[in-house]
């Protein structure tokens, strides 16, 4: 594997106004961080990224919509995906009351992780101005790094200067055993795997869900990082049509609404666990650190998280 560097940081906000989130908030936080984004970073006010000078060197499409890659050798990019993945609070609707505290997560990849400094900036911005229909406020209080290691650190406390603190390197790849032949996956957040339009279920085969990944994690490392390297997508093809794929699928929908569209959408995945068993060991490196990458559609709204059991 050619290095990606990926790390997580958990922001904590204390809630000022009543807020009440949806069954699954990711699309309303990747909406209101992308408002405050793009309102900070644009200098020229054109109503159109594409049509602006500065396109291809402005941090809000770097970040948030970034643009395909003017040539590539191998096929014409419509569009790429995104570094960073929003992980919103758990699945279900909640009120938070003044005074209580909201925690979330955001993923930087590669590239977009030097942009930290003016991404705090735009979450501040977002929750001072106002976020939900009731435009319920809130007062960043401190962002963690990688939140779920034994070791906290702290990058970012208000009650500190507003100083941001430089954070450890980011996440490495554990060292696994080469004989490592079955890794049980629970997914966290409604997972999208498509083909041939329609979401797998119960019939996801081992092969789906690993190729989903070798893509996502290769594109995001070509497009995003640096030293590119493709590998053998045939060789990985082959080893992954042999891997077994147990899975107990149930299907979790809700409706959302989209400001882009401006219509109600009807959003569905996949809930449960799946079992890899066979010959591990190629794709070990890919499944860890697809725990923070996610896999599948919709990922920038924190959706196909999955964590290793």
């Amino acid at each position: 594997m050619t290095p990606l560097p990926v790390a997580r940081y958990q922001f904590v906000f204390d809630v000022q106004t009543p807020l009440h989130l949806n069954f699954y908030s990711g699309s309303m936080l990747r909406g209101v961080f992308g408002h405050a984004l793009r309102h900070l970073a644009c200098m020229t006010k054109l109503p159109e990224c594409k049509t602006c000078p500065l396109y291809r060197t402005c941090p809000y499409p770097d970040v948030f919509e970034t643009p395909p890659p003017e040539q590539h050798g191998l096929q014409a990019f419509s569009q790429i995906p995104p570094p960073y993945v929003i992980e919103p609070p758990p699945i279900g609707q909640k009120l938070y009351r003044a005074g209580e505290e909201l925690r979330f997560s955001m993923v930087l990849i590669g590239r977009a992780i030097p942009h930290l400094p003016l991404i705090i900036f735009a979450w501040q911005r977002a929750f001072a101005r106002g976020v939900s229909k009731s435009e319920s406020r809130a007062t960043l209080r401190h962002v963690i790094f990688e939140p779920n290691q034994p070791q906290q650190h702290i990058v970012f406390d208000t009650q500190e200067n507003d100083a941001l603190q430089e954070p450890p390197p980011s996440t490495p790849l554990p060292q696994y055993p080469i004989a490592a032949t079955q890794q049980t996956l629970i997914i966290k957040t409604p997972l999208r795997i498509q083909q041939k339009g329609r979401v797998l279920s119960n019939e996801m085969q081992g092969r789906d869900f690993l190729i989903a990944l070798v893509r996502r994690y290769y594109l995001l490392q070509e497009l995003h990082s640096h030293s590119y390297i493709a590998p053998d997508f045939a060789q990985l093809s082959a080893l992954a049509k042999d891997i077994k794929c147990e899975t107990e699928f149930s299907w979790c929908q809700w409706d959302r609404y989209s400001n882009r569209q401006q219509q109600k959408m009807t959003m569905g995945g996949v809930l449960g666990h799946l079992t890899l068993t066979g010959e591990l060991a190629p794709f070990l490196p890919l499944l860890h650190l697809g725990q923070w990458l996610h896999v599948g559609n919709k990922t920038t709204f924190g959706m196909g998280q999955y964590g290793i059991v």
